[in-house]
């Protein structure tokens, strides 16, 4: 039976995680090092030699319960990782000239790749950062063309420019959080709440010619217009087509309409429109269809946040000696609710230490 891990289940996954930080209840996470002897051939209890790698050529982590008990015994030390030391993060893509984005569609899949062959939206190449750290979503990359202007407009409005590509604004990246929260591969990813007031559910946007027809004719000019969006609309949208050598070439939306979530635009209605001169079929244009309640409102969920960074600084001597500066240490990791030595209550304090004295008579 076929099965599926959907987009919408790792970004609830990344949410509960991120909530659980700072939850009326919340779960203590401490960032702990350990580690600090050398990666080297060792021996079990047993006297059987275990091969770790090297300083040079670390050995990769094992999920196994006994990699877990061995984290514990050369663990040296934690510290807490607070709230605001998290962040839902995306793929970090500068925005590059000369570089072909893919353009936002909502039925991205196996058999409808992206043009970079992303079969699944946010393994598409349809949103950047530019040199200002605002991140901007590709709305149509002029039937994959090259981008030669970098986008930098933080109006709420789609921005056209001279390449031909349309880029929506979704946030920017506060100097804290381009600090924190942006790394190599990695950027901090949030809502701006002016560009989430500013969107419009089911309003559309983009329609691609999948094909032109043939033989359309108009009464003058070169465009025809007044044409309707149907599908399940709240509020109608129109759109124009232009029309070189019978076919349709590009496709204009006139009028955005709203609460569509699906919707397509018929060839008699293209014959019908204004300007037409009643001649013409075999269009497929294809009418993108914006993510729920509108692009940008929530920009965590339509630019695949469901990846989480945390920063945690260790600075010189922490606490009271519980992180020294005297050990190297060669394992970092993350430990949940863990227990104040000998007893059942949950650690709290800023710095724990796990290290332990056995002293002979």
């Amino acid at each position: 039976m076929a099965a599926i891990i959907t987009n919408k289940f790792r970004i609830n996954n990344a949410e509960q995680f991120t909530e659980s930080f700072s939850e009326t209840a919340a779960t203590a996470y401490y960032l702990f090092i350990g580690r600090p002897h050398a990666w080297a051939t060792d021996a079990d209890p047993q006297g059987v030699s275990v091969v770790e790698g090297t300083d040079s050529a670390p050995p990769t982590p094992y999920d196994t319960m006994g990699a877990e008990f061995y984290a514990w015994d050369d663990m040296i030390g934690m510290k807490i990782i607070a709230s605001t030391d998290v962040s839902y993060v995306i793929p970090r893509r500068d925005w590059t000239t000369g570089t072909t984005y893919d353009y936002y569609s909502h039925d991205i899949a196996t058999g409808a790749a992206a043009n970079s062959g992303a079969t699944n939206l946010f393994d598409a190449t349809f949103h950047v950062v530019n040199s200002n750290n605002d991140v901007y979503k590709c709305i149509w990359n002029d039937a994959n063309t090259a981008s030669t202007t970098e986008p930098t407009s933080t109006s709420a409005s789609i921005a056209t420019l001279a390449d031909g590509y349309k880029w929506k604004y979704m946030y920017s990246l506060t100097a804290a959080e381009a600090i924190n929260f942006k790394s190599t591969d990695f950027i901090h990813v949030s809502t701006d709440s002016t560009v989430s007031a500013a969107a419009v559910d089911g309003a559309l946007d983009t329609v691609v010619v999948v094909a032109g027809g043939s033989s359309y004719t108009l009464s003058t000019g070169s465009t025809i217009t007044g044409i309707p969006i149907r599908g399940d609309y709240s509020t109608l949208g129109y759109c124009t087509v232009t029309i070189a050598s019978g076919a349709i070439s590009a496709v204009t939306v006139t009028t955005a309409g709203a609460g569509y979530t699906y919707a397509y635009i018929r060839s008699a209605d293209v014959v019908a429109g204004t300007n037409a001169a009643g001649g013409g079929s075999g269009c497929n244009l294809k009418v993108i269809i914006p993510p729920k309640n509108g692009h940008g409102y929530d920009a965590v969920k339509e630019l695949g946040g469901y990846f989480v960074m945390l920063n945690k600084s260790l600075v010189g001597l922490e606490g009271t000696s519980d992180i020294t500066v005297s050990n190297d240490f060669r394992r970092i990791g993350l430990v949940r609710d863990p227990y104040n030595y000998g007893t059942t209550t949950v650690a709290s304090a800023t710095t724990r230490r796990q290290l332990k004295v056995v002293l002979g008579a």
